[in-house]
């Protein structure tokens, strides 16, 4: 019998399938904040009703959610109507034919170290602490001969992007990893999830070999637990 998840997992993505579409909702997602129609179809150059169009699609798929607000700041008669906003939703898409279901034995293992003490979870950091390294070392590599820490930082972001992190800036000295690849495991092992995940970019940096770049952890709500801080030049 086909499992129906499978079915309704195809039907979504279909959705994003659309290159307009996709382009879209991959342009609010960047932003990490409340998106307007008529800034989104600037930045993805489509004419507003398109762009109105296919926003809504992602609504009705449950990939955004829509709220009104008025960007004027201002109320009462003459403040003008309220804006359609846009912002990344929490559904998560995740398609595997024939299926597979590494999350049930990701929270087993995860189950496992959380009951075995201290002595598993740090083979657990040992294990975080060389995938960093390793995500590191590819940085490096892909920032060329001799690069500068800008050069590193941008090749930095390129690997963390590639690996699901969604790394995004904010101001000149803040890398925030705006999606958190392990989020389904942390909501019910916090604080395993999120210490392993500051050992793997502890280590990240590490790898990485630019001084004054540092992991810290900085959890908020809808984005990774951990920010990449630069010290100011």
């Amino acid at each position: 019998m086909q499992d129906p998840g499978i079915s309704h997992a195809l039907d979504d993505a279909a959705v994003l399938a659309e290159p307009v579409r996709r382009k879209l909702y991959e342009y609010v997602t960047r932003t990490g904040r409340e998106v307007g129609r008529d800034e989104a179809a600037k930045a993805t150059h489509v004419e507003r009703a398109l762009a109105a169009f296919h926003l809504d699609k992602l609504v009705d798929a449950g990939f955004l959610e829509a709220s009104f607000r008025r960007l004027s700041g201002r109320s009462g008669p003459g403040a003008g109507r309220p804006a359609k906003l846009y912002q990344r939703s929490s559904k998560r898409l995740e398609v595997s034919v024939p299926p597979r279901r590494y999350e049930v034995l990701a929270r087993l293992l995860a189950r496992a170290v959380s009951a075995s003490g201290s002595a598993t979870e740090r083979e657990l950091g040992n294990a975080a602490r060389e995938l960093g390294r390793r995500l590191g070392d590819e940085a490096r590599r892909g920032a060329g001969v001799r690069p500068g820490r800008a050069r590193l930082m941008r090749s930095a972001e390129r690997t963390l992007a590639r690996h699901g992190f969604e790394p995004r800036r904010e101001g000149p000295n803040v890398v925030r990893l705006a999606n958190c690849p392990f989020d389904a495991l942390a909501a019910d092992y916090r604080e395993l999830v999120c210490g392993m995940n500051h050992q793997v970019m502890d280590s990240f940096v590490e790898g990485l070999g630019t001084r004054g770049v540092h992991a810290e952890a900085d959890p908020q709500p809808g984005v990774c637990c951990v920010a990449l801080r630069s010290d100011a030049r």
